[in-house]
This record gives C-alpha cells, sequence and structure tokens, in this order.
C-alpha cells in the first residue's frame, strides 16, 4: 500500500527519483540500496544527498546498533573511522543547518530510513537509521527519508552494539563510500 501510494505521488512529480548506494564494510560487507522519497522529505533528501555527493558519509561507522530495531550512522562530524572521536560517534552533525520536521504518514516498517534526531523535532541534520523490523512507536515522530530496496541481508548482519544504548563496542561496521543514485 505505501509502495503504491509513493508510485502515484512519484507520477504526479517531476522529480527525478534519487536514491544512495552504500558499500558497508566490517562484519557486514555487501552494498544496501536505499530509495529516498523525496516527494515526502525534500529538505532532508537533499540535504543527504549533497553531504553524500561531497562524500562526508564516505568511511562514517555505524555508531548505534540495536538488534530488533535499528542500525544508526551519518555522523559526519565524529563518525569517522579514521581521524573521527569515536568516544563522541552519535553526538555530531555536519556543518550544515539543522532541518524542521518533514513528518509523514508512512509507517516504521523494516527497511525504512528515518532521520536520527534529538529530543527537539526540528533538529535532525546528517544522522540517519535503518530499521531492523517495524517500529511503529516511531510513526509521525521521525522524518522518513527512504527504503533499502536491496541489500536488507547486508543491514542484518550489521554489527550490534553491546554497550549503553546499542553503542558499538570496538570496531564498528562503517559505510565505506555512499554513493548518490538517480
Amino acid at each position: 500500500m505505501r509502495k503504491l501510494a509513493i508510485a502515484l505521488s512519484l507520477l504526479a512529480s517531476p522529480a527525478l527519483a534519487t536514491g544512495l548506494q552504500i558499500e558497508v564494510a566490517g562484519e557486514a560487507n555487501g552494498t544496501v540500496t536505499i530509495d529516498l522519497f523525496e516527494d515526502v522529505a525534500p529538505q532532508h533528501v537533499a540535504q543527504i544527498t549533497a553531504l553524500a555527493e561531497e562524500g562526508a558519509y564516505d568511511g562514517v561507522v555505524f555508531h548505534r546498533v540495536i538488534d530488533g530495531f535499528m542500525a544508526q550512522t551519518g555522523d559526519v562530524e565524529f563518525g569517522k573511522i579514521d581521524g573521527g572521536d569515536m568516544r563522541m560517534a552519535g553526538r555530531g552533525g555536519s556543518d550544515r543547518p539543522d532541518l524542521p520536521a518533514e513528518f509523514s504518514d508512512l509507517p516504521f516498517d523494516r527497511g525504512v530510513v528515518g532521520m536520527a534526531r534529538s529530543q527537539n523535532p526540528n533538529s535532525a541534520n546528517s544522522q540517519f537509521f535503518i530499521m531492523f523490523q517495524e517500529g511503529y512507536f516511531l510513526n509521525g515522530q521521525y522524518t522518513v527519508v527512504g527504503e533499502v530496496t536491496e541489500g536488507m541481508d547486508v543491514v542484518d548482519t550489521i554489527k550490534r552494539g553491546e554497550g549503553r544504548n546499542g553503542e558499538v563496542i570496538g570496531r564498528p561496521d562503517v559505510m565505506s563510500t555512499v554513493t548518490v543514485t538517480e
């Protein structure tokens, strides 16, 4: 139903379909393909694609991974595998401004990609998460930006967090390269 609604809205919109191709390395190895919903969250998609085009996401770790919930990444300030401050991973963003919420009625199903934020709904910046399974308690409270179309088997093998609040202990898995697709 959600895919049909999105497909119909894309037909009504002249915007090109945009996505991400993420090469994951570590315990998980492979490619994750994400369809970004520029018709649902245009400001968030524009920010994510701009950061990806700049190479800002290359080398960024999955710093918070909670089994049965989600895998979070995208801290371009502190989350770099080489040269980042891993103790601070998850607390940073980018040099771009935070974004106003673009909440929708799309549910947080398995494979949905959402924007991470603080308690302030208008604080999303560069971090995002991928759902391992449904998390409907997030519906209407976090911005949905896309969905995994290929590579959920790779997402399922991302190294899980063991620390406080899902923090990954030791060497986390990393987005080695992130490419914008059309």
